[in-house]
């Protein structure tokens, strides 16, 4: 279980994850997970965002090629790009209703993706956003 001395927030932004755990649910309050918050913690697998999380930053979980699982709340409406680039061991995940856009390269070599539900909000998908998908069995 992460330790409150791994996360840096600065006014319910949480600015970089410090620590090595493999598993991770991040503190109530935070409101929104900064630009390459996670980047290149290639020992997590699994993450829990609380309901108070409403934006994931651009490359936020970047090179995080262990994750193979991420809850991500219902409220949340916006996600940058690249956020997920390179998590090659998820394998499958559901976008919030809140959310309208899929930004460019939001997937890309994620190797592992055989599954994703996008809700019938999004009006916009950028380019290169399931490249290198190669397991993409399903989309909803």
């Amino acid at each position: 279980m992460s330790d409150a001395s791994d996360f840096i927030i600065e006014n319910g932004v949480l600015k970089k994850y410090k620590g090595s755990d493999a598993d991770v649910v991040i503190p109530d309050g935070v409101t929104r997970i900064g630009y390459e918050a996670f980047d290149w913690r290639i020992s997590l697998k699994s993450i829990t965002l609380p309901d108070s999380v409403t934006s994931i930053g651009s490359g936020a979980f970047r090179y995080c090629s262990s994750l193979t699982n991420i809850v991500i709340p219902d409220g949340l409406t916006s996600i940058g790009e690249r956020a997920f680039i390179n998590c090659s061991s998820l394998t499958s995940i559901t976008i919030p209703d809140g959310v309208t856009s899929i930004g460019d390269s939001l997937f890309y070599w994620c190797s592992s993706l055989a599954s994703i539900t996008i809700p019938d909000g999004v009006t916009s998908i950028g380019a290169l956003a399931f490249y290198w998908c190669s397991r993409m069995t399903s989309i909803t």
